[in-house]
């Protein structure tokens, strides 16, 4: 039996592809434990819908009936817009296995009528890709199924004709005269899938030479009913098997005629090799010649169309609600930027979820997809989401490795601040704002300020921070950095904080040290506000350390000149000055004659006359002239006396009195001698 397979039978890459992701999906359910749906057939064929049911996926009419969180497999026949909207309503994760030339098919029909245009499709309008390229359509969509149709449709100034990918070519050539004769201006796009178009053409070729013809397929098929169908006019013994078991016994006279075979696109290569086995065994036993039965190899024309198929299956990509693209700035608007990332239509970034404010044609960006489909065919697009999932990934980083985060407070809440960190909101408890209970946490908002990340909800994406752990941390580690450097007698620079009775607390950088009120000067002090001032930036030294417990012993009298020093040079005896009386006792009273350096005046030294207390003469702060009677630097006293100083002025004055009358005559000889 002379038996020709056509070069071009069963699957085509669209379905073949089709088929190898369903499967995938499949696999990819079960291993995310998931239930996996497919969308009314994946493709017309009942065979490749048994290995899809034994493969888990179970077939659904609606969208409806899939379960939320589910993996629903689109057909390749493609589905409108409204469909991917409500596998988007139902958190449905979508595996599309869409042919590309009905993608590309889809991508034509939106972009005209997008601008206006009214579409023609030629095509079933019962097929289900016809119905979902219909939904493409944003505007009048007009569907032809036959020639009859064309002569009664309206006239139109301009139009884009189409066709069903799987449509016959011839009949489509005529049916396209008529829509000519009706549209002014009309664009035509080829849509007829290349594969179908060849299937067709050879199937009319073998059928034409051919004694017989076998069609192998799925009888709801309409590819394969099409073939069938162009077989049949050439070919009257022409039948459809989807199996082996459907050739009825001695059809043809199987020793002596010729018999060609042929499968629609959706018919599996397992299907086609069951029929040809069949009737292989149809000859009781005797083999068919290996060569009879042959593909013939590629030619280098069949070759190119076959990677053009291929082309167009890579040219569309599959994309899902998370996944990130790079695309081409297609349309800019005030509003909103069009992207084109390879998909059927194109991308829409709104302005706000816009990061690169001064894009323009041409460019590329990054992008995320938000939703596939907006209800009106749209794709959403972000490009904020990157940078927020950037910039949470990098938090993650952080709060891993323990850490700081920059932020700014956004707004006071019950119980704390919200915090903005890079673009993500965190949460900052009242506790965890300062070292110290803080009573207005409005004085933060506005406000920047560093964090530590405490806690993270992955799932819900909210952060846990604290100022408060930042603020221990760091100060301990300005501790630890501030005592390495500090050593007993070296001089440092501090700046005073604050002030107690007993002294003054410098702040050394990190570490504070105490200045003791006997260490603030020389002389007496009442308080240390009466040398140093809070803020003043001053020199110590370092006395004392004790890292154990924290203290700091400094000194700042010990850098000043000390008053005792030349103090018999400063106050030689007989010097008569003006100073304060700061104290006065029973047995006399001090006189200041410097910080640090009293003389006492001796209640015997009081006066010119005898004084029986000492406040009877002078009071504290009353400014007095005393005499330096005595210095002894060893014991660091020094004697006074008003008494003296008073009596000294007192000749002084009787010193400068003129006596009234004549000038003496006094004798040469008794004049002083000048030498």
């Amino acid at each position: 039996m002379p038996l020709t397979l056509a070069k071009h039978a069963g699957f085509c890459i669209g379905v073949r592809k089709a088929m190898e992701n369903a499967l995938s999906a499949a696999e990819e359910a079960r291993e995310r434990n998931i239930p996996c749906y497919v969308l009314g057939d994946l493709i017309h064929n009942d065979q490749a819908l048994e290995k899809l049911r034994e493969a888990g996926v179970t077939r659904a009419e609606r969208v409806e009936d899939v379960p939320e969180n589910s993996m629903i497999i689109l057909r390749s026949h493609g589905v409108g817009p409204d469909i991917m909207a409500a596998c988007e309503k139902r958190k449905l994760i979508v595996r599309d296995c869409t042919c590309a030339y009905v993608q590309a098919l889809h991508s034509v029909v939106r972009e005209y009528s997008r601008m206006g245009t009214p579409v023609i499709l030629v095509g079933d309008r019962n097929h289900p890709e016809v119905q979902a390229t219909a939904g493409w359509c944003l505007g009048e969509c007009l569907i032809i199924e036959n020639e009859e149709q064309a002569s009664r449709m309206p006239n139109l100034e301009k139009a884009l004709a189409v066709s069903q990918t799987t449509f016959p070519v011839e009949s489509w050539e005529r049916i396209l005269e008529k829509i000519r004769e009706k549209t002014a201006d009309l664009a035509v796009k080829k849509t007829i899938c290349g594969a179908t178009a060849q299937r067709q053409e050879e199937a009319r070729k073998l059928a034409a030479k051919s004694d017989g013809m076998v069609v192998v397929g799925g009888k709801k098929s309409a590819n394969t009913r099409k073939l069938y169908e162009a077989c049949l006019k050439l070919c009257p013994r022409t039948i459809l098997v989807e199996r082996g078991a459907d050739i009825p016994p001695h059809l043809y006279h199987i020793h002596t005629e010729y018999i060609g075979i042929t499968a629609g696109a959706s018919t599996p290569d397992w299907s086609l090799k069951e029929v040809v086995t069949h009737m292989n065994d149809m000859e009781k036993g005797i083999a068919l010649p290996e060569e009879t039965v042959t593909e013939t190899p590629l030619t280098e024309e069949e070759q190119c169309k076959q990677d053009f198929m291929a082309d167009i299956e890579k040219s569309f990509v599959r994309i899902h609600n998370g996944q990130t693209l790079t695309g081409t700035v297609v349309q800019v608007t005030e509003d909103e930027v069009c992207v084109n990332i390879g998909y059927k239509s194109d991308g829409i970034v709104k302005r706000d979820d816009l990061v690169d404010k001064d894009v323009k044609l041409g460019d590329e960006i990054e992008v995320e997809v938000v939703k596939v489909n907006d209800g009106e065919g749209n794709v959403i697009l972000s490009q904020r989401n990157i940078i927020n999932r950037k910039a949470w990934e990098a938090l993650m980083e952080k709060f891993e490795n323990g850490e700081y985060v920059e932020a700014v407070g956004k707004e006071a809440v019950k119980g704390g601040l919200i915090a903005n960190v890079d673009g993500v909101r965190a949460f900052v408890p009242a506790s965890r704002l300062a070292l110290r209970y803080v009573e207005k946490i409005n004085q933060f908002v506005g406000q920047p300020m560093k964090l530590k990340i405490i806690d993270v909800d992955k799932q819900k994406k909210r952060i846990v921070a604290s100022r408060k752990d930042v603020l221990i941390e760091e100060s301990a580690a300005k501790k630890a950095a501030a005592w390495e450097k500090l050593a007993e007698g070296e001089v440092v620079k501090g700046v005073v904080r604050r002030f107690a009775d007993f002294g003054a607390f410098v702040d050394l950088g990190g570490v504070d040290g105490l200045i003791h009120v006997t260490d603030l000067s020389w002389g007496h002090v009442n308080h240390p506000s009466d040398v140093l001032a809070v803020n003043q930036e001053v020199e110590v030294k370092v006395l004392s350390l004790d890292q154990e417990r924290e203290r700091i012993q400094l000194g700042y009298k010990q850098l000043q000149p000390k008053p005792w020093d030349n103090i018999e040079e400063k106050y030689p005896i007989g010097v008569i000055l003006e100073r304060p009386v700061v104290r006065i006792r029973t047995f006399g009273a001090f006189v200041e004659l410097e910080n640090g350096v009293d003389g006492l005046v001796h209640i015997s030294q009081c006066a010119l006359t005898r004084v029986n207390k000492v406040e009877d003469v002078l009071s504290e702060g009353q400014i007095v002239r005393v005499k330096v009677l005595g210095v002894d630097p060893e014991a660091k006293r020094i004697s006074l006396s008003i008494r003296e100083a008073l009596a000294d002025e007192a000749i002084a004055d009787d010193l400068s009195v003129e006596i009234p009358g004549e000038e003496l005559d006094i004798p040469a000889e008794e004049a002083p001698i000048e030498e």
